[in-house]
């Protein structure tokens, strides 16, 4: 039962004197000058209402966990079994300095650790303290490969409108008939045939998905659940296209249908087009189609204004259907070929037909319901379980996402949801509430129901990159981890059943077998040299064999609760990876980070206590139902990634490639390119072939 009170902390700033006679203040309401075992057990039970005002099966007042300790514990009072392991003698009445000895032997962190505002300024000292060269080179890593799509498509765009321009400028039969408004009409026209080709094309999730299985692509090409690419493409496109229309009405139309111009029109479309009033442009195929058109697009970009879509969801989504007659007049509106060859069907094609084909699989989807359970797992998470309805396995990977509908609520609304766990024929999704459709759906759910759901998928890629690292540290935040935790089910159910998934999957990707040998390739195996290698402890009485795998789990969230949506699974994976460590297979290390400071000072110290309170009954926190301890307040990634290079260097790896996969804000993206990199160069300095590749990923 007795055990020391440690939390997990690698760089420790214990409580101060100043921080711990505070907290001798607060425990001793009766300012009588000591603490006793009353008032420290009453301020637990205080506090741990607080913290834990529903009881859950790990909280020490819960009947569960009572039933289990009851042979253990006082009664089966489980809180004051836990103060029994700080304060043994229940009589006992300790003065100021013996209190302060004593809980400076508890090791709690320092309440400044834990304040957001101070690690707000150390990350801020931090990026001061980065040369203008590293700063740049951080955020270049981070954004750089979006820019240079981006470029591209701004080139091409340039391209085809200067082209166009050039050609019209050149061609005095044209101007002479057209004015300038048939330069300034295709001009635009030149820009538009990539701007248009390149909006629908992101509206293709299967394209996308199949882009991801290339490394190299998927760095520059990336908008899997990104509105943001399609939203540049469609204001573009609706600028030019008005700017198209602009140059036609009020310039080559007015021109072409003046009396003094009807001899150079009949040189530019022939002599049987004239006379050709005004009206006959407008009522003319290219006329008529490209103003429907254009009307068209204007619908389709109002009802996609944030305030429509926000008031309604479903206008939003009708509107978008415009689309498809809109593609059909543009492939039309140049076949009348008045002045060169039709272009603009052969750029809309190919994305049309994918796009297309697409949504009318997804409206044959959304007719093929099928059963799921919703359960609202607390004030902001609902999880949704679907069965195969045939019983047989999920054909879906870790990493990818899926398109959820919910009859009930819309037949039109499809909201796409990252994959958090897939093991057989269970498929089940974590889902936030944070609009319209999802409180609706909790609203729906309750507290838990059966329900009928649509699914359309699996998008995105499954993880391909981590299986091509040996040692990979991964790195999320929030609900944004649930790509991560479908790695972590993936790890548990393949190595349950006595499989390698890195040699499957590296051996069933063309990827992977590509092996790129610059910088920021993806492949990296450990050297026979390091799997033959072993290792002595520090205590340098026994050895143990290198583990040929290592996985850095570092999941930050703000409020412990968050912590319950994954903590079957994350339990799970710690229990299989100690059979697996021994073994020397796979190190997988799991750090949660909890970020939310707790003002008192009292509620502050016993939430660290309460953390690291377990018993071989009840081997996980009576705070978080972890089995393993939590850090508190926010993580310092620089130093984590300099604790993982000694570790590696200390074992004896002279050469590994380790993948440090991020997804979440881009300033810490900045923070952990820059430290990837320096790591890279003390090891080269070192004599050492060690190389920490940053991936900025989007995980579907």
């Amino acid at each position: 039962m007795d055990q020391p009170i440690r939390v997990a902390n690698d760089s420790l700033v214990p409580l101060t004197d100043n921080e711990i006679n505070n907290f001798f203040d607060d425990l001793d309401k009766d300012k009588s000058g000591y603490i006793t075992f009353d008032e420290l057990e009453h301020k637990l039970k205080q506090v741990h209402d607080e913290l834990a005002p529903e009881p859950q099966k790990h909280h020490l007042h819960h009947p569960a966990r009572q039933d289990l300790e009851k042979n253990v514990s006082h009664k089966g009072d489980g809180l004051h079994a836990f103060l029994l392991n700080l304060m043994p003698e229940c009589g006992s009445r300790l003065t100021r300095q013996d209190f302060v000895s004593r809980v400076q032997r508890w090791e709690v962190p320092s309440q400044k650790q834990t304040d957001s505002k101070e690690s707000d300024a150390q990350d801020s000292a931090q990026g001061r303290k980065m040369s203008l060269r590293r700063r740049v080179r951080a955020y270049w890593a981070v954004h750089g490969p979006a820019y240079c799509f981006m470029a591209f498509v701004v080139a091409l765009q340039l391209a085809f409108g200067l082209w166009q321009m050039i050609i019209y400028i050149r061609n005095p039969v044209a101007r002479a008939a057209f004015g300038w408004g048939v330069v300034l009409a295709k001009a635009s026209a030149g820009v538009l045939y990539p701007t248009l080709f390149f909006m629908l094309l992101s509206m293709s999730r299967h394209f996308s998905t199949w882009l991801r299985r290339s490394y190299y692509i998927s760095r520059f090409i990336n908008w899997d659940l990104s509105q943001a690419f399609h939203i540049k493409m469609s204001i573009a496109g609706l600028t030019f296209a008005t700017l198209h229309a602009i140059g036609h009405l009020s310039g080559s139309f007015v021109f072409g249908s003046s009396r003094r111009r009807q001899g150079a029109v009949a040189q530019a479309l022939g002599p049987d087009a004239v006379p050709r009033p005004y009206v006959v442009y407008v009522r003319s195929l290219p006329g008529w189609s490209g103003l429907t058109a254009l009307g068209l697009f204007w619908t389709i970009s109002l009802f996609s204004m944030p305030f429509i879509r926000k008031k309604s969801y479903e206008m939003f989504q009708l509107g978008h259907l415009l689309m498809f007659p809109m593609i059909g007049l543009l492939c039309a509106h140049g076949t009348a070929a008045l002045l060169q060859s039709p272009m603009m069907g052969y750029w809309l094609a190919f994305p049309a037909l994918l796009v297309i084909f697409e949504r009318s699989w997804r409206l044959i989807r959304g007719f093929m319901s099928i059963p799921a359970k919703g359960k609202v797992l607390d004030d902001e998470t609902v999880l949704v379980t679907c069965r195969h309805p045939h019983g047989h396995d999920w054909r879906y990977s870790a990493g990818q996402y899926i398109l959820l509908q919910v009859p009930k609520l819309s037949h039109f609304q499809w909201h796409p949801f990252t994959i958090s766990s897939c093991r057989g024929n269970i498929l089940q999704v974590h889902i936030k509430m944070d609009g319209d459709w999802t409180n609706k759906l909790a609203e729906l759910v309750g507290d838990e129901a059966d329900l009928k759901v649509g699914i359309d998928g699996p998008f995105g890629a499954p993880a391909q990159r981590f299986y091509d690292y040996d040692y990979s540290i991964i790195v999320g935040g929030g609900i944004g981890i649930t790509p991560f935790s479908a790695i972590l089910t993936d790890l548990e159910e393949s190595y349950t059943e006595r499989k390698d998934p890195w040699s499957e999957r590296r051996h069933s990707r063309s990827i992977s077998r590509r092996r790129p040998s610059q910088p920021g390739s993806l492949v990296s195996t450990l050297s026979d040299e390091d799997r033959a290698t072993p290792v002595k402890d520090t205590d340098g009485r026994r050895e143990s064999r290198i583990p040929t795998k290592r996985v850095d789990f570092h999941w930050t969230v703000r409020e412990k609760n968050n912590l319950l949506w994954f903590s079957d699974l994350l339990n799970r994976a710690i229990a299989g990876s100690h059979l697996l460590s021994s073994q020397g297979d796979l190190d997988l290390n799991i750090n949660t980070h909890v970020t939310a400071k707790r003002k008192n000072l009292s509620t502050h110290v016993f939430r660290y206590l309460l953390d690291s309170y377990r018993t071989p009954a009840a081997p996980y926190s009576a705070l978080t139902g972890l089995k393993q301890p939590s850090h508190f307040g926010r993580p310092n990634f620089d130093a984590i990634l300099e604790k993982h290079f000694e570790e590696v260097v200390a074992s004896g790896i002279r050469e590994k490639k380790v993948g440090v996969f991020y997804c979440g804000a881009p300033v810490v993206g900045e923070v952990l390119s820059d430290k990837c990199h320096t790591l890279t160069t003390k090891a080269r300095a070192m004599g050492l072939k060690i190389r920490y590749d940053f991936l900025m990923e989007v995980f579907g």
